[in-house]
């Protein structure tokens, strides 16, 4: 439940934002100019202002990026230009809405939209009920934003 209403399970859309982990979000207070917050963490936090019905942060082992080399997380460290990939889940009105909102710090974010299928019925006894699937809404060419 969030402020703007619970979300409805057939009306289900997933963007997954690509972004590399140097990625930083703009500075909007005094200290952010000494430091500004990383991407990742100031997505998660204005999704959840946003009231965005979940969001989470993967950790990617191994990837790359357009343009960039093939990249491993080490427990040491990783390079600057590693994949990152948050994936936000609510409605496709409020995913369009949070991605216009925040346009400005989703200039170098590589976003894809999926729309998710209708919940499997309480007759398949293989799976939850609740199980969801998602799939591209719209040819790759198009549902990406780079």
């Amino acid at each position: 439940m969030t402020a703007q209403g619970p979300t409805h399970t057939h009306d289900l859309t997933v963007l997954r934002l690509y972004f590399p982990a140097n990625s930083r979000a703009k500075a909007t207070r005094f200290w952010h100019r000494l430091g500004a917050p990383a991407l990742a963490q100031h997505l998660l936090e204005v999704a959840h202002h946003s009231g965005i019905q979940q969001a989470l942060l993967y950790p990617i082992g191994s990837g790359y990026l357009p343009g960039e080399r093939l990249t491993h997380h080490h427990l040491e460290g990783h390079a600057l230009r590693h994949p990152q990939c948050l994936e936000l889940l609510d409605s496709e009105t409020r995913l369009r809405t949070f991605m216009q909102e925040h346009a400005e710090e989703l200039g170098k974010v590589r976003a894809v939209l999926f729309a998710c299928e209708l919940p499997m019925t309480d007759g398949d006894s293989e799976s939850p009920t609740n199980a969801q699937s998602c799939r591209p809404q719209v040819p790759p060419s198009t549902a990406c934003v780079s």
